[in-house]
């Protein structure tokens, strides 16, 4: 089983093709970074013509059992994620909506500081809001994961730890191996996989050892590394693949509509673009890359089935539906 913790591609029959070549069963899919709560419904519609458009290669995914489907009948499972909380907008009722319409993930920060919480790029970290105990408590309720990809340490400790469920990272990778500001450092990871989460391991070049040169034997070694410390049952991968984006896309992801100016990241300073993807990952037919990867470094076979699908399926099994009681 191969499942992929997010992806934001410009969506085409291509990469619909190429999903299933590289045997991908599901996906989340990032549908959202700025847009507001009717905008995003229109990203939802985009979609369903996509599934109507391509039946043989996807289907949408709204619970677990969906990739079992998708799995029987060689497809694969699209599940749907905000990167940020602005779909919800200032309304707490808008949480259960978003969930019914089929959203399975929601960020409460990208790098900024958002009604909910503290994103990574803030010099002062405030923590969880006042709206964001609430919406947490919500988000539980009907079964929207709380992620915390974006985030600052203090905010996503308080989220781990306030969250009745577990919480996800679901692209990111350890801070000690690659200093990236929005990489996690290990009391963060800490605190999520201690209270039953999940780190989806990105393969985007800005948060890899050595950017673009990273080698695959380096990214599957730190996997190792990661496993041991925080145990293999709390780990996926979450590729981040962008792939077919134009340049222009990381300026919206970057600037959205809260600035005027070029929110450079942790690029270079010049324009922001999307760097090149390592050469063992390209798209979503080197899948097989990691896995041969994670083999040849000396994980077993259990535990590599988990980190590439097994753990995200058991993680959706359990946290995509209503509250036990609510």
């Amino acid at each position: 089983m191969r499942i992929d913790g997010l992806q934001y591609a410009n969506w085409s029959e291509k990469i619909f093709r190429q999903l299933r070549e590289g045997g991908v069963d599901a996906i989340h899919v990032t549908i959202s970074y700025h847009e507001n709560f009717r905008e995003t419904v229109l990203n939802f519609e985009k979609w369903n013509r996509w599934f109507e458009q391509y039946p043989d290669l996807i289907m949408k995914g709204q619970w677990a059992s969906d990739i079992d489907v998708a799995r029987e009948t060689g497809r694969t499972a699209v599940f749907f994620g905000f990167q940020n909380p602005s779909p919800i907008e200032d309304d707490i009722g808008l949480v259960e909506i978003v969930h019914t319409l089929g959203a399975r993930f929601m960020q409460l920060t990208y790098n900024n500081q958002s009604l909910l919480a503290t994103g990574c790029y803030e010099a002062e970290d405030m923590g969880i809001t006042r709206m964001g105990k609430q919406v947490i408590k919500e988000m539980n309720r009907v079964g929207l994961v709380v992620d915390m990809s974006h985030s600052a340490d203090r905010s996503t400790i308080e989220a781990a730890e306030l969250s009745e469920r577990p919480i996800a990272i679901t692209h990111a990778n350890p801070h000690e191996w690659s200093p990236a500001l929005r990489n996690k450092k290990d009391n963060v990871i800490r605190a999520v996989t201690e209270n039953g989460g999940m780190l989806g391991f990105s393969v985007y070049p800005h948060h890899l050892k050595d950017k673009s040169d990273c080698t695959l034997e380096s990214f599957c070694e730190m996997i190792a590394r990661t496993a041991d410390k925080y145990g293999v049952e709390h780990l996926g991968i979450g590729t981040d693949l962008c792939q077919d984006q134009p340049d222009s896309i990381v300026e919206w992801m970057r600037v959205g509509r809260w600035t005027k100016e070029i929110d450079y990241g942790e690029g270079s300073k010049s324009a922001p673009g999307f760097p090149p993807m390592p050469s063992w990952f390209e798209d979503n037919r080197h899948f097989g890359n990691i896995e041969m990867g994670l083999r040849d470094i000396g994980l077993s076979a259990d535990e590599v089935a988990g980190i590439m699908g097994g753990n995200w399926y058991r993680f959706f099994a359990e946290n995509f539906g209503p509250q036990a009681g609510r």
